[in-house]
């Protein structure tokens, strides 16, 4: 059963990667030749590329989803170059040794620049990409194809631009090219929001089988809707397959080493990389599957890839984000539908050259501008503009820059904007400051960035100089990965000159693992000693309590060194509080209220309730140990406090309804908190009705537990009278974590 799992799951990969194959093909045949042209170099040299980007890289690469070949990004590169070497077979050289250092740069692990591209700036690119398809499209859409196909930077080498060209199609619609090309986006638009997405058959396909088609029957019609052969692919066509090997050129090694030859191939190989790990940045933030691309992995392939095409006669290559685009729209799963496009490429363009040179271009500009509208959508503009000014400029300003300027261009200029938002960020945030409020008195607590570079020193000066003379600093770097060597200089100038200068104890946290020159230790009590003991009052202990349950629900617990306060209260004890509570494991005390060890007696008991054991308890934690509060604290949804509920008007007693002989006292306690027929009865009671008359029972369990303490414990009582003790009650809520204090009247107002 699982065998003929898996081989169906693979027989269904295989068919999608078949049908986004096929269809980056028939995009990227045009692309090759484009962007060939636009370079300036042999329409076969694009092809090459293409075909070798897709088998080798195909093969070598990491990428699931990314398409190599030839990339607009690297036209103007390689024009200018062509021209100052003075002949391709010059530039074929270079373009080896550009593969050469890519392959040494992935080897060297060079890729780790990809983990510093910003998420804003890649979104950024892929809207720009989208909007430029869309723009630069819609001309070839309605059959005005001046500008070659797979030129994308917004200045033409036609002295035109995007927006001109847009706006000189309007008046230069070519009828048959335009109706197949609007025919063909309609069906696309069509397919995407019917049921007719669930096809085996990508749309693309069918739209250009469809496109091809039409545009033969029009082709009878007249001269007016005859779609001509400059709106339609051309494929160069040779008489046998030798005359095109013939037309392959080889690299010119006479050139090889020549200081021309070796700049040309230093700025290829840089070019390439980075536009290639900021594609394959793009490419997984649009993989359905969310897949990783391996960087060093990809720069080794894209190397192999560009030795190869320049052996052969071909292009520089770079992931591409059009080609790639389109085969996860297509619905590409794997490195398959990259190799099967590149094996068409070959095959295809060697044997049917004919066939492919009817396909008209306005088709293959729908699927085009299909894929625009995906990558460019509002949704993705929605949500960067809601992630705030630090994430929208960026996002904003790499969209603009990368449609009226060229994508590396303004990927660069849109980096440049992240880094300012960067190092301000980092200016503004580079530390925590919270005031921990400990039993002993106030801590400051000023928690590091996990990275602090020298950028941060400014911030954490100024922080550190606003520190009030004598008080208390923990410098908490757990959760830091680096400190710069200068910051080092700092932290150890202020807490070896500045701070004992001033009366600042200084504490250190985090530090000793990766920096063992400095010893972690606490210059403060974090932990109720004698002395602190002493200088607490009822009142002052009852809000250290309230405090304490704000950070539990927070998740702002004080810092504490557990391992020092193990061998500081071995020998000794001086709680601040007695704490009455129920046994059940979901209200642990010394967590609700943040405690540290020696901080509080906590009695245990189920239904918190008041026998004679416990009062002995209560009276040594505070007549001997010296306690300053006593704390009765029940919970809701307490089992014993149901369990008495139910048994109070049956009848039965509570060994023959449980099973525990030993329950009874425990019960029969909280029983004296019901009162007789004040159960809620009848169809109409919910669940809600009961669990809230369970909770109110609990609440008056422990105003009934207080006055029972108060009666029977003249001890604690006298404590009381004379101001040394307060007992308060509380409920601790189990959904929330937040505790209500029942009993807040100090002892002077009563």
């Amino acid at each position: 059963m699982t065998t003929t799992i898996a081989a169906l799951s693979k027989s269904r990969t295989l068919a999608a990667d078949l049908s986004a194959g096929v269809v980056v093909f028939l995009v990227a045949l045009p692309l090759c030749l484009g962007i060939a042209l636009a370079s300036g170099a042999p329409l076969l040299s694009g092809l090459i590329s293409g075909i070798v980007g897709g088998l080798v890289v195909g093969m070598l690469s990491g990428s699931h989803t990314s398409v190599s070949g030839p990339a607009a990004g690297l036209t103007a590169v390689v024009a200018a170059e062509i021209a100052q070497l003075g002949s391709f077979e010059a530039f074929l050289c270079a373009v080896v040794l550009a593969g050469f250092i890519q392959l040494i740069m992935g080897l060297c692990r060079g890729g780790f620049i990809a983990a510093f591209f910003p998420s804003s700036v890649i979104k950024g690119l892929l809207a720009a990409i989208g909007l430029i398809l869309i723009f630069k499209q819609i001309p070839h859409m309605l059959g005005h194809d001046p500008d070659v196909e797979g030129e994308m930077s917004f200045l033409q080498p036609d002295k035109q631009n995007t927006i001109t060209e847009l706006l000189a199609s309007f008046g230069d619609i070519q009828s048959g090219a335009a109706l197949v090309g609007l025919l063909s986006f309609a069906l696309l638009m069509i397919w995407d929001r019917t049921a007719l997405k669930r096809s085996i058959i990508p749309a693309p396909l069918v739209v250009v089988v469809g496109g091809t088609l039409l545009g033969q029957l029009l082709g009878g019609l007249g001269a007016g809707w005859l779609i001509e052969s400059s709106h339609l692919v051309q494929v160069p066509v040779f008489g046998s397959f030798s005359q095109m090997v013939a037309e392959l050129k080889t690299p010119q090694w006479s050139s090889l080493f020549s200081s021309a030859v070796l700049s040309c191939a230093v700025v290829i190989a840089a070019v390439a990389s980075l536009e290639t790990l900021l594609n394959i940045e793009a490419v997984d933030k649009i993989d359905p599957q969310r897949r990783v691309t391996p960087p060093n992995r990809e720069l080794v392939a894209q190397g192999v890839g560009n030795m190869i095409s320049g052996l052969l006669g071909g292009l520089p290559m770079t992931s591409v984000i059009v080609r790639s685009s389109v085969n996860i729209n297509a619905g590409g799963r794997t490195r398959l539908a990259a190799i099967i496009h590149a094996v068409l490429l070959l095959v295809c363009v060697a044997i049917l050259p004919n066939l492919l040179n009817q396909i008209p271009l306005s088709c293959l500009a729908a699927i085009l501008i299909a894929t625009g509208l995906k990558l460019a959508s509002p949704a993705l503009f929605r949500q960067m503009w809601s992630e705030g000014r630090s994430q929208f400029a960026p996002f904003m300003v790499t969209v603009l820059a990368i449609f009226f300027t060229d994508l590396l261009v303004g990927t660069l200029i849109g980096l440049g904007v992240a880094i300012v938002f960067i190092l301000q960020s980092n200016y503004r945030r580079p530390l925590h400051r919270v005031l921990e409020h400990h039993s002993s008195g106030d801590v400051l607590r000023i928690e590091l960035a996990d990275q602090v570079s020298f950028l941060n020193r400014g911030v954490l000066t100024a922080t550190l100089a606003a520190i009030p003379d004598n008080s208390q600093v923990l410098l908490d770097a757990r959760k830091t990965d680096y400190i710069d060597p200068d910051v080092m200089d700092l932290i150890n100038e202020f807490r070896q000159q500045t701070a004992p200068a001033h009366g600042i104890r200084v504490s250190l946290a985090g530090f000793k693992d990766r920096y063992p020159q400095v010893d972690d230790h606490l210059d403060y009590v974090d932990f109720t000693t004698k002395d602190v003991q002493c200088s607490l009052s009822p009142d002052s202990v009852l809000d250290l309590l309230k405090k304490g349950n704000e950070r539990f629900i927070s998740g702002q617990r004080l810092t504490r060194d557990l391992t020092r306060q193990v061998s500081a209260t071995s020998t000794a004890q001086f709680p601040m509080a007695v704490v009455l509570s129920c046994i059940d494991s979901r209200s642990p005390v010394e967590l609700i209220f943040d405690l540290g060890m020696g901080d509080a007696f906590v009695i245990r008991i189920a239904g918190n309730v008041a026998k004679e054991k416990v009062l002995g308890s209560m009276e040594f934690g505070c007549a001997v140990a010296g306690a300053k509060l006593i704390l009765v604290m029940g919970h809701t949804s307490c089992g014993a406090v149901k369990a008495a509920v139910d048994l109070f008007e049956s009848g039965l007693a509570t060994a023959e309804a449980t099973g525990c002989q030993h329950l009874d006292a425990l019960v029969n306690e909280i029983q004296k908190s019901i009162e007789p027929g004040s159960k809620p009865k009848g169809d109409w009671v919910s669940a809600e009705i009961k669990a809230a008359y369970v909770d109110g029972v609990a609440k008056r369990n422990v105003q009934r537990t207080i006055a029972q303490i108060r009666r029977e414990s003249h001890t604690l009582a006298d404590l009381e009278k004379h101001g040394k003790i307060r007992i308060v009650g509380a409920l601790y809520n189990l959904r929330n974590g937040l505790v209500e204090f029942l009993d807040e009247v100090p002892m002077s107002a009563r």
